[in-house]
């Protein structure tokens, strides 16, 4: 199985959408722990889906190549999925009580 064979790459690919997010934010729109959506992060990094960018603290995360959302939205609809059940995110939006720059400001 490759990097995008997991469900829950998958999962954190659609919260980043085609803006950024940080490992905080994604931990608290996901409901996941941080350890693991960290390690599932490293992968894709490593694999070159995803890149970062440091703000203090914080890491923020984007898709390297932003046609990857728009296969994977493809993908969904070739198994059937309607377009109401695809997300067609173009940031994502402020997460309460995520601490990161970009939600803490948003409130």
């Amino acid at each position: 199985m490759g990097v995008l064979g997991n469900p829950f790459r998958i999962e954190i690919l659609y919260a980043i959408g085609r803006g950024e997010a940080c490992v905080c934010h994604l931990e608290a729109l996901l409901e996941e722990p941080q350890p693991k959506i960290s390690q599932h992060l490293s992968v894709m990094r490593d694999a070159g889906v995803l890149e970062t960018r440091r703000e203090g603290k914080y890491i923020f995360y984007r898709l390297a190549d932003l046609k990857l959302f728009d296969l994977l939205r493809a993908a969904a609809q070739l198994q059937g999925k309607s377009p109401d059940e695809i997300p067609a995110v173009s940031s994502p939006e402020p997460c309460e009580g995520c601490p990161c720059p970009s939600c803490s400001t948003k409130y």
